[in-house]
């Protein structure tokens, strides 16, 4: 599957924008975990929901995924395959990890912060996930 997107990108000038919108996308994404792990802090200083220990473990997986992201799109595949093969893998490993936190967390931070609707849709996108990844380890 991510080999279907790398090929996209592995020709000039095709390369360079895919790498460029892959780290543009990164970041994006840490900028993201990181307002969702100051959401979480300041919600959880009034419910105590959730241990800050579990809050600060998932940031640090969904940055690890941010920066598979960066080796994918710094290490094209045909330049240095196993690099960029390693990247997607901490990439898509990361997420998967970083969603299922992100919905445990969601459950209890439920009714006061969540509906359960929301936690259910997360649940549904991390079954996905984890899923979907299973192939991409196999390929």
């Amino acid at each position: 599957f991510s080999s279907c997107f790398s090929d996209t990108g592995t020709k000039p000038p095709e390369s360079g924008i895919f790498g460029f919108m892959i780290n543009i996308s990164a970041l994006l994404g840490v900028i993201t975990m990181y307002i969702r792990y100051l959401l979480i802090e300041k919600q959880n200083e009034s419910s105590h929901f959730v241990r800050s220990s579990c809050n600060m473990f998932s940031l640090c997986i969904g940055l690890m995924g941010c920066t598979g992201m960066g080796i994918v799109a710094t290490f094209q595949e045909l330049s240095v395959p196993s690099v960029h093969d390693i990247g997607a893998l901490v990439a898509f490993g990361s997420g998967v990890v970083y969603i299922t936190l992100q919905s445990i967390i969601s459950y209890k931070s439920c009714p006061q912060w969540n509906t359960y609707f929301v936690c259910h849709i997360r649940m549904a996108i991390s079954v996905i996930s984890c899923i979907a990844f299973i192939p991409s380890i196999l390929y």
